[in-house]
């Protein structure tokens, strides 16, 4: 990033500031902050972390004074939460947190990888709710500014949990640790959870290879280690058999089908892949660290020019990163771009050249934030 780009970013990001009302997170005074600060023709992002704020005024103070690229603070209570090691800080507790990003989920244009990464929170936020039973009151559902989104749950229960206890319930959400033969014990119920994911899935894949022809069915199992072709013939012919046992008895003896067991048991695959589908895949890491650092709501993403947006639950399905994070207008601003591309932004869809181009305001800040452009 030139230093022209540095300016003309640093300039909105000061306006944007200026404006708006910025809200703090709970117990503010208990929290740990950390800041990158534009630093034009940097190597690497610096964080000025350690720091601890009185009270909502001299936090807003000093965002607006320093003008910061990204805008940090932690998931942590602390009784020092100033102090300048984390052994001094004091934890005393820290909200559980669970982080969506595209990025972890798949590749592709910018508005596809919103769209996916909006159907994976969707999926959590039925978890954490229907199967585990939280209140909607105690969790906070925040647009991240960038590639997908933060979810805090602040309920008191979950506030001293480690990272052992976080870890099993990331496990769960994620599908890690699946047992096929649990799964397929017990009564069928319609009711929400892995046992009933991993029937579905299971079901999904046998009618599907049901579906293709025998040679090619034949090649897919014959690829797996340990299925010979006699078994795979023989796995076939019983096929219709084993979904009537998966829909009418579960149980795991239908795994002493060693075909069937070695198809469950695949780290990757089509039968690995369905199920994962049926997953909500969170970042493991975030939700296991008692002492992380995230995203103010209502800040701006440094690497998107974006609003950190908080959201109702009820607003999720409706919402739309790029028209309703977009907080910069449509005035003409000049800008090279270093390849051509196709953004969407603000209802319309922009096909941009690469070089000198003209875009509005809203489009630049986003190519200049994630390094596509410089202001010409």
């Amino acid at each position: 990033m030139n230093p022209a780009t540095t300016e003309f970013l640093r300039q909105r990001f000061t306006e944007y500031y200026k404006k708006t009302v910025l809200v703090p997170p709970p117990s503010l005074v208990q929290r740990e902050w950390g800041f990158v600060l534009f630093n034009p023709g940097a190597a690497d992002l610096r964080m000025r972390r350690h720091i601890g704020f009185s009270g909502r005024e001299e936090m807003s103070e000093y965002i607006r004074n320093i003008v910061p690229q990204h805008t940090y603070y932690s998931t942590a209570y602390y009784e020092k939460p100033d102090a300048g090691t984390m052994a001094d800080k004091g934890w005393c507790g820290a909200d559980l947190i669970f982080d969506l990003d595209a990025d972890h989920i798949v590749r592709g244009p910018y508005d596809q990888m919103l769209a996916r990464v909006k159907e994976e929170t969707e999926k959590l936020l039925a978890m954490l709710t229907d199967e585990f039973g939280m209140d909607k009151k105690a969790i906070a559902l925040v647009f991240s500014g960038g590639r997908g989104y933060h979810v805090h749950v602040r309920d008191l229960a979950f506030r001293s949990w480690g990272s052992a206890e976080r870890r099993e319930l990331i496990d769960y959400v994620c599908g890690i640790g699946i047992d096929p033969a649990a799964m397929l014990t017990g009564k069928t119920v319609p009711l929400p959870g892995w046992h009933q994911r991993f029937r579905e899935a299971l079901l999904e894949y046998l009618r599907w290879i049901g579906s293709l022809p025998e040679e090619e069915a034949m090649i897919h199992l014959t690829a797996m280690e340990g299925i010979g072709k006699d078994s795979a013939a023989t796995f076939l012919k019983k096929r219709a058999e084993i979904i009537g046992d998966i829909e009418r008895r579960p149980s795991g003896m239908i795994l002493k089908n060693r075909v069937l067991g070695i198809i469950t048991g695949q780290p990757e695959g089509e039968f690995r892949k369905r199920l994962l589908f049926r997953a909500a895949l969170a970042d493991e890491p975030v939700t296991t660290d008692t002492k992380r650092l995230i995203r103010m709501p209502t800040s701006l993403h440094g690497g998107s020019g974006m609003r950190v947006q908080p959201l109702e639950l009820r607003d999720l399905h409706d919402f739309d990163p790029l028209t309703d994070a977009v907080v910069f207008g449509t005035r003409d601003v000049k800008v090279d771009a270093k390849f051509p591309l196709r953004m969407p932004m603000l209802g319309s869809t922009y096909e941009l050249q690469k070089g000198i181009i003209t875009v509005p305001e809203a489009v630049a800040v986003f190519l200049c934030c994630r390094g596509m452009a410089e202001i010409a």
